[in-house]
């Protein structure tokens, strides 16, 4: 079971890894500007505020689990092929956009699926996902080096199209996963569309925590939009390659998961994730100043441990709290106040700040990226006031 969960993770995390770090290079090669640039970047946090609620939902009602997931990585393949292809032809850029946020769409629910499957079935969760979980990092890593050392598609449409053949062995995977039948019952519209799942913020740390992730949600979305850009202007032109340094420091964080989570308050996790993550814009600033990429090189080597102690964390804090019957939904909301919600504002903010900055002369990429370390940073006092860590009863005696 565990190797199944890590193999699936692994190749749901190769799928991205391929073309989300090239895809800015891949546009400007392409002829298409900042404009376009951002609209594929919305495409994610679109989708996100869409299908992961709803989907979830219908896995916790009214479907397997695995089988759902199956179809989507099947379809959402089919859809990502066709979106790269799109770039080859003389069609209008439109296509490519909507055939990718079509993918998208379909595509958002499946890392919150996911998860959701892995804690139905793993007996230590705490001790156990991180370990299955790291197979999507490992994936990353992997499609980051073969896109610019084997396929040399850092500004190629190739970076998609294997991103596309690998989600959809993915899909098809899934299905030997183990049965993971609907606990909920209800058959409520409410309840299909997903909407169940807001009554987890009417008690004050879900809601301070979905709130947090949210503002996280808005800088970090400049990072895999403009950091591979960065990359380049400094004279790095295998930017998958070196955006993968960022997981090395994620598979440390996930292997040290099961202690921290024992050993420290989920409080003490957040706020070291937040104060982190400040220290990587803060050096990616640095690097804008002193026009030296290790710089930039050591705030990306941050990535991984900061997304791995606030966004694993946080996984792992809702599976504590919630009833089994919303615990894909709940996984759902973290997407959509992460992913959607949070990655759809840090998007338009990200081109805008970068047309102002670096477009503009006004600064450059150091004023970019000190606006985007001072975004951070408003979340450390939030956590740091409102968030109470009261301890709630876990599911099962757990």
């Amino acid at each position: 079971m565990i190797v199944g969960l890590f193999t699936v993770f692994f190749l749901v995390g190769m799928s991205p890894g391929y073309y989300t770090p090239a895809l800015s290079n891949i546009l400007t090669a392409k002829g298409l500007g900042s404009e376009w640039i951002e609209r594929a970047f919305l495409a994610g946090p679109v989708a996100s505020l869409i299908s992961p609620l709803i989907i979830g939902a219908l896995a916790d009602n009214r479907f397997s689990g695995q089988k759902v997931f199956g179809w989507i990585g099947i379809i959402s393949a089919v859809l990502l092929a066709a979106a790269f292809h799109s770039l080859e032809t003389p069609r209008s850029p439109w296509w490519f956009i909507g055939l990718l946020a079509a993918s998208s769409v379909v595509a958002a629910p499946m890392w919150s699926m996911l998860t959701g499957i892995s804690m139905t079935h793993l007996k230590w969760g705490e001790q156990e996902f991180p370990v299955v979980r790291l197979g999507g990092t490992l994936g990353w890593m992997a499609a980051g080096f073969l896109t610019s050392y084997v396929l040399l598609a850092d500004r190629s449409p190739v970076a998609g199209y294997a991103g596309a053949v690998t989600r959809l062995i993915g899909g098809f995977t899934a299905f030997f996963l183990p049965d993971t039948p609907p606990v909920g019952k209800s058959r409520s519209l409410r309840t299909l569309l997903g909407l169940d799942a807001f009554r987890l913020l009417r008690e004050r740390d879900h809601l301070v925590f979905f709130t947090v992730t949210m503002l996280l949600s808005i800088p970090l979305a400049a990072f895999f939009m403009h950091t591979p850009q960065h990359l380049e202007a400094l004279g790095n032109l295998t930017a998958a390659a070196t955006m993968t340094i960022g997981q090395i420091s994620e598979i440390a964080a996930m292997l040290v998961m099961a202690m921290v989570m024992t050993r420290f308050r989920v409080k003490t996790v957040l706020m070291v994730a937040l104060g982190l993550s400040t220290l990587r814009y803060i050096l990616f600033a640095l690097a804008g100043v002193s026009g030296h990429s290790q710089w930039l090189i050591a705030g990306i080597a941050l990535h991984g441990l900061c997304y791995t102690l606030y966004f694993i964390t946080g996984q792992l804090f809702l599976d504590r709290r919630v009833d089994a019957s919303l615990r894909t939904q709940a996984q759902g909301l973290l997407t959509l106040a992460s992913n959607g919600v949070g990655s759809l504002a840090g998007t338009v903010l990200a081109r805008m700040i970068f047309d102002a900055t670096v477009h503009a002369g006004h600064g450059g990429w150091s004023a970019y990226w000190w606006i985007q370390a001072g975004c951070v940073a408003v979340c450390v006092p939030v956590l740091a006031v409102f968030y109470q860590g009261v301890p709630a009863p876990r599911r099962d005696g757990r």
